[in-house]
């Protein structure tokens, strides 16, 4: 399955043509609470079509403030009533002292952050009555680290027994930023936990910075790398497109699914033929 951010940008065009042709779409649970009139209706027209994947913004899974069950209980009620295939969340932190930050700000790579996301994560899980995947965020600057980021983040979906959201981008990014290879990264990845994989554009605003912007093309060597994921992973999952800003035509995010399905679907003739 190969999938869309789905935008109010482009919803109306996108009942009304067939020219983006994803197998499932994805939102933010939070634009989408309460929601009524006009963009209710077109919302619930489309998951009547489109299984529902959905990526969260808000849990704040690393804040050391209480978990909000009102929200929680909010989210909850948006999964059972969409019928969500999949609950996903960002694995930073976006509140502290009660006030939203705003950003999607890293968590110290320490054994303390893995006991007290971790637990975090359980009791979330417990909450909704379903496992939830996290997603591999982009940083710019590592906050305090005593082990690594690939320990950081093996320990807590180890400790938690929850799904890794696998943004290829982000882990390029933070590999050009920070200095490291990114397909070392990869491997070091618990592979049997990945449950969906996104993909998505990016800005490089230096010779030495890039930014995870979602707002522009995918590159070729991002594609290379998912190439090499997939061959890693050797089993098929859900793969989604990213665009949140600078939304192109339609037919130019079709050609972008298309190139996702055909680089998915040689990698996975590749490890069947490995292994006849």
């Amino acid at each position: 399955m190969t999938g869309i951010g789905y935008r109010k940008d482009f919803a109306v065009d996108f009942l009304q043509n067939n020219i983006l042709q994803p197998d499932f779409i994805e939102v933010a649970p939070e634009n989408w609470i309460g929601v009524g009139g006009f963009w209710k209706k077109q919302f619930h027209t489309v998951i009547e079509k489109y299984p529902l994947f959905t990526h969260g913004l808000s849990l704040s899974i690393g804040s050391p403030d209480e978990l909000d069950f009102t929200f929680l209980k909010k989210i909850k009620s948006f999964l059972a009533e969409t019928k969500a295939v999949l609950y996903s969340e960002h694995l930073s932190y976006t509140k502290c002292d009660n006030a939203h930050l705003y950003d999607l700000l890293p968590i110290p790579f320490t054994e303390d952050a893995v006991k007290h996301v971790a637990k975090r994560i359980r009791n979330v899980q417990d909450f909704l009555e379903r496992k939830i995947a996290i997603e591999i965020i982009s940083y710019y600057t590592p906050v305090a680290p005593e082990i690594s980021e690939s320990a950081f983040i093996n320990h807590i979906l180890e400790e938690a027994d929850c799904d890794l959201l696998l943004d290829v981008n982000n882990v390029y990014v933070n590999a050009f930023n920070h200095h490291y290879y990114a397909r070392q990264f990869i491997d070091t990845l618990p592979m049997h936990r990945v449950r969906y994989i996104h993909m998505a554009g990016h800005e490089q605003v230096s010779d030495s910075l890039i930014i995870d912007t979602h707002g522009e093309a995918i590159i070729d060597p991002v594609y290379a790398l998912f190439d090499y994921t997939m061959q890693q992973l050797n089993r098929d999952v859900p793969v989604l497109l990213e665009r949140d800003f600078n939304i192109p035509e339609m037919e130019e995010m079709q050609t972008e699914l298309d190139k996702l399905r055909s680089i998915k679907k040689n990698a996975l003739k590749k490890y069947q033929y490995a292994t006849c």
